[in-house]
């Protein structure tokens, strides 16, 4: 990479050659007036001064000269010693580069510093609550899903469900999540609910199957018993039970106290009682090992998947129209909900400080391994893009300061020493 191969419009190298030309310029100067002193009258008032000031010009002009230039390559291309520092020390550059990045900008307090005046949900929220970004990042993924679904291993998805499933249900304790599930089942009322509902299924059985149980009991009655007696009997078993059946609709009913007290009993048992935990842990892997819960895995992928469209393309306009909607509801969500900002905030520095602070190490050497990779005339020309127009000012500088300390020197001399 040279400076000749750098984009004309880069305002770096339009800087770089407009300071040069006129760090040149300037030198020119100094010796055209210079050279011109000696032709012209030698009694003018003033020319030694003059050229005192020309002629020391050009020394720090060219000493200043010689000075930038060594600093990335060799004068006029003459191998002088201590001349092309940067390229002949590229690989002490580059480790102190990397070092100056892990000890001054990737520390712990500096990152935690920097990351704390960071409001990374603001920006989040404000950016996704624009119409425009959700619709550009909508539109995306409404012409990228198709062909997302389309390549997706639909047959390696149900092995991963089924995998994914199983690794869940071994990973969880069975005991105190039966207990759990129950407790909460049993809090809601579901299971009171279920139970009235059964009592109901059961009163209705009775009712329409009168003829049946009689039927029963007169077949499995005496031959010498009278029918009436037995549809007598038959009834009295019906209207016994009916009524058994509606008392048991009072939630203070015994039997009803008493089925509270065993769930209640069974949700403590499964929570704390090792032999009970041990019994559900043994059905739980039966239940793993029973292949017809693998079928059934199976067959719920299957039937999702035969719900899912061949081309989802078609509804392409739809996903745009709910993703949009749903990307700003989110970013307004999150600008109105200052709770939410700052925890993501506090989970965003949480995450950064831990990918970065452990590897800054790694993250010095990697700028040290790059910079070392750069062939010299790389490095040389970056580095001069950054800072050669400055150097240039110290061409300008030399120039006009040489010519002053010229100047002053010549005037001490004619006024203050014997001629």
């Amino acid at each position: 990479m040279s400076l000749d191969r750098v984009a004309d419009d880069d305002p770096r190298i339009v800087g770089l050659r407009r300071m040069r030309i006129f760090a040149t310029l300037l030198l020119v100067a100094m010796t055209v007036v210079f050279v011109a002193t000696f032709f012209i009258d030698q009694t003018l008032p003033g020319l030694g001064y003059l050229r005192a000031f020309t002629e020391a010009g050009m020394v720090g002009a060219c000493a200043d000269w010689f000075a930038v230039v060594a600093l990335f390559r060799h004068p006029l291309g003459i191998p002088i010693p201590h001349t092309a520092i940067v390229p002949h020390n590229k690989a002490r550059i580059a480790g102190a580069m990397g070092r100056f990045i892990t000890n001054n900008f990737l520390t712990p307090k500096v990152v935690a510093e920097r990351l704390a005046g960071i409001d990374g949900a603001r920006w989040i929220g404000d950016w996704l609550a624009d119409p425009n970004n959700a619709r550009r990042t909508a539109h995306s993924v409404a012409l990228g899903l198709p062909q997302l679904v389309r390549e997706l291993p639909r047959e390696r998805f149900a092995e991963l469900l089924e995998k994914s499933v199983r690794r869940g249900l071994e990973a969880m304790p069975a005991g105190p999540v039966a207990s759990s599930l129950l407790a909460i089942v049993w809090a809601q009322g579901q299971t009171q609910k279920l139970l009235e509902r059964s009592l109901d299924l059961m009163a209705a059985s009775l009712e329409q199957n009168k003829a049946m149980i009689r039927g029963k009991i007169e077949a499995g009655s005496s031959r010498w018993i009278p029918r009436w007696v037995d549809g007598v009997v038959a009834d009295k078993v019906i209207a016994a039970a009916t009524s058994t059946l509606a008392e048991m609709r009072d939630p203070t009913h015994p039997w009803r106290l008493e089925l509270k007290a065993a769930i209640e009993k069974l949700i403590e048992r499964l929570a704390s009682d090792p032999e009970m935990q041990a019994i559900v842990e043994e059905a739980k892997t039966q239940l793993l090992d029973n292949p017809l819960l693998h079928a059934q895995i199976r067959a719920l992928w299957g039937e999702i998947e035969g719900r899912l469209p061949s081309d989802i393309s078609v509804y392409s306009e739809q996903i745009e129209t709910a993703v949009s909607g749903a990307l700003t509801g989110s970013g307004r969500w999150l600008q109105d909900n200052p709770a939410a900002k700052t925890r993501i905030n506090r989970w965003m520095r949480v995450l950064i400080r831990r990918a970065i602070v452990p590897r800054r190490a790694e993250i010095g050497a990697f700028v040290t391994d790059v910079v070392n990779r750069w062939d010299a005339s790389t490095l040389v020309n970056r580095m001069e893009l950054q800072v050669g127009k400055d150097l240039q000012y110290i061409r300008i500088n030399g120039t006009l300061v040489g010519g002053l300390v010229g100047l002053l020197i010549y005037a001490t001399t004619k006024w203050f020493l014997p001629a």
